[in-house]
């Protein structure tokens, strides 16, 4: 069984693949509240950190903090 976490994360990552673009804390809340998920801000801000540091986004603006889906080639 996985933790809420992971769920967290995973939704989060489906969402991204699914609908790319440009990413915020608002947005990602957006898309778990969506899913179903009770939500912590600090939770929904790691995520795409994590997204980006294994290369399925790019952070794109420092503040507000925003990142975009990497295209494929």
């Amino acid at each position: 069984m996985t933790g809420p976490d992971s769920s967290q994360r995973a939704d989060l990552e489906k969402a991204v693949r699914t609908y790319g673009g440009y990413w915020d804390t608002e947005r990602g809340l957006r898309a778990l509240r969506d899913a179903g998920h009770d939500l912590q801000e600090k939770r929904t801000r790691q995520i795409p950190r994590d997204l980006a540091s294994e290369g399925l986004l790019v952070k794109v603006e420092d503040w507000p903090v925003r990142y975009r889906t990497v295209q494929a080639h």
